[in-house]
């Protein structure tokens, strides 16, 4: 199997990391998310987040040449959410007391399951913690529970947000980097 490459997005790649992270949510989302549910969360929340991409801080993960994954970390306040998601918050964290912010993961359904979301999870996490973070949080989709979970972050109470309408159920996480 070709190795993972793993590096910064750029600008011109967004719309086909959006096509992807549409593609995975459709994909892999059942049956954890009903369809209206994935395209609520794909109309209001999933997408790439332009501040991280012009931060460097956006990843895109390649096999063969080929968009295998997408996702990163961030020193900003927002936890979650793509350009769309209205309640984004562009202030910087502080690692001395924040946890770095583990950001818009998603595989592309031909990939998963193959590693990638594990490079690309090694990668932020190191990130972060080259950047002085001891701590990292993230919000997890249903789908995504099971993997973060495996990799030692820990599950908070759920939360439901509603997405024009649609109520989506969600689960933040967190874990300390060694």
């Amino acid at each position: 199997m070709e190795p993972v490459i793993i590096r910064a997005a750029i600008a011109a790649e967004v719309p086909a990391l959006e096509a992807l992270i549409a593609a995975s949510a459709r994909a892999l989302g059942p049956p954890f998310y009903t369809a209206a549910e994935t395209e609520a969360a794909i109309t209001h929340v999933f997408g790439v987040d332009s501040e991280l991409v012009a931060d460097g801080s956006y990843l895109v993960a390649t096999r063969a040449g080929a968009l295998a994954g997408c996702g990163g970390w961030s020193r900003r306040t927002t936890l979650f959410g793509g350009d769309r998601y209205a309640a984004r918050e562009s202030g910087l964290l502080d690692p001395a007391t924040d946890a770095a912010r583990i950001r818009a993961f998603f595989v592309a359904p031909g990939f998963a399951r193959q590693g990638v979301g594990d490079a690309l999870l090694r990668a932020c996490e190191h990130a972060a913690a080259s950047h002085g973070f001891t701590r990292t949080a993230l919000m997890a989709t249903l789908p995504g529970e099971p993997f973060y979970a495996a990799r030692g972050y820990v599950p908070s109470a759920p939360v439901t947000l509603d997405l024009g309408g649609t109520p989506v159920r969600f689960v933040p996480m967190d874990k300390p980097l060694a």
